[in-house]
This record gives C-alpha cells, structure tokens and sequence, in this order.
C-alpha cells in the first residue's frame, strides 16, 4: 500500500469517526450536529453581547434543538435573561434552565 493510499484511508476512518459522534449522542445525522453546534454558538454570542449575562459561568449545550443552560448566576434576574437569550435563538426548540443562583 502506498503512503497516499494510506493517508486516504486514515482520513477516510477519522471521518468516519467523527460522524460517528453524532450518532452516538442520539442524534440522526451530521446535519443535525452541524446545526445543533450553529445553536449553541449563538446562544453562546448572544450571552457574551449582553451586558446582562456573565457568560463565562453560564454553559451551553445543544441537543437535537434543546438547549440546556448550566452554570451559576448571580441573580435570578441573571438567570432568566439568560433563557430568554437562548429562546431567541434561531432553530432552538426548547431550553432547559439548569442555571443555580449563587451569590458572589
């Protein structure tokens, strides 16, 4: 086997590979990754625009359109705009709050 034979087939694997993260968190395609991971980084933008929001203690995860919000907050203020970023966001089906409000 050739070295660019090889390399076409180790490129080939990681692909597969790497599609295959999709499937395995219960998604049905990379299609729905790419638009899930689209999601999450607008929501993720939209946090960091806000003045209103401490983005860097706010996580953010999609799944299949839900959005799932995690973190601390230092009010419930806070904690509610928050959500409300996140239900703005275009192609975002749900959120799930799972913010906690601490005080600093």
């Amino acid at each position: 086997m050739s070295v660019q034979n090889t390399l076409v087939a180790v490129a080939a694997v990681a692909m597969l590979a790497v599609s295959g993260c999709a499937v395995t968190r219960g998604q049905q395609s990379v299609g729905e990754y790419v638009d899930d991971t689209a999601i999450t980084t607008a929501v993720k933008a939209k946090h960091a625009q806000s003045g209103d929001v401490a983005a860097t203690s706010i996580g953010v995860e999609t799944l299949n359109g839900t959005v799932m919000l995690s973190g601390f907050a230092t009010s419930a203020s806070e904690k509610s705009m928050a959500e409300s970023l996140a239900r703005e966001v275009k192609g975002v089906k749900s959120v799930e709050n799972q913010i906690v409000v601490r005080r600093p």
